[in-house]
């Protein structure tokens, strides 16, 4: 997966979504809101392939809505717009297989989550990205060796026991805390900044 820019601003990348031809604009776009759309949608019950065509759908509509200036971000928040898109999208997914599954004589009654459910599954998809880019930031950047990060990851991200990895790393447990610091330290370092 190609690197996240982050640093360019919601308003500077819906900046270079009006200009015309601007590909650079458009491709970071998808590579920021792709990820999280997908996720976003696996958290509301789809599986990886529905999840999938449903966000290649909702980014498909974001262009035309966006290309004909129907967004305004005096009325709301852009997630809040991708959100509403990605739903609509979501229910049309589940009318289609209610049909289908009317038509075999089951229920077509899905489960709709509410606003606030929904806002919150899009807060933590984005946290999750956030976090996923900030760790790859991390193992491209840092001056840490792989033995720290391979710490840190078991230790922390796969919650294994300290004393096992520390034996099977050849450092103390000491090592693996101080490591776990360390980075932990400058991932917050770089979360705070993807996330201003």
């Amino acid at each position: 997966m190609e690197p996240v820019s982050l640093v360019a601003t919601t308003t500077e990348l819906l900046e270079g979504l009006h200009q015309q031809g601007n590909r650079g604009a458009w491709d970071e776009f998808d590579r920021r809101y792709r990820p999280i759309l997908v996720g976003f949608l696996r958290r509301m019950g789809l599986n990886e392939n529905d999840a999938a065509d449903v966000a290649q759908e909702t980014l498909a509509c974001f262009v035309q809505a966006y290309r004909a200036g129907k967004y305004d971000r005096q009325q709301g928040r852009l997630r809040s717009w991708l959100i509403g898109i990605a739903r609509c999208r979501l229910a049309d997914l589940r009318r289609a297989k209610g049909r289908r599954r009317e038509l075999r004589g089951e229920s077509a009654i899905g489960d709709v989550a509410d606003d606030a459910d929904t806002e919150s599954v899009w807060e933590a998809e984005q946290r999750q990205f956030i976090f996923e880019q900030a760790v790859r930031e991390l193992r491209q950047t840092s001056r840490f060796n792989e033995r720290t990060i391979a710490a840190f990851e078991r230790v922390v991200l796969r919650r294994e026991a300290v004393d096992a990895v520390a034996a099977e790393l050849g450092l103390s447990p000491q090592e693996i805390y101080n490591a776990k610091n360390r980075v932990v330290e400058r991932l917050r370092e770089i979360v705070k900044r993807y996330e201003e």
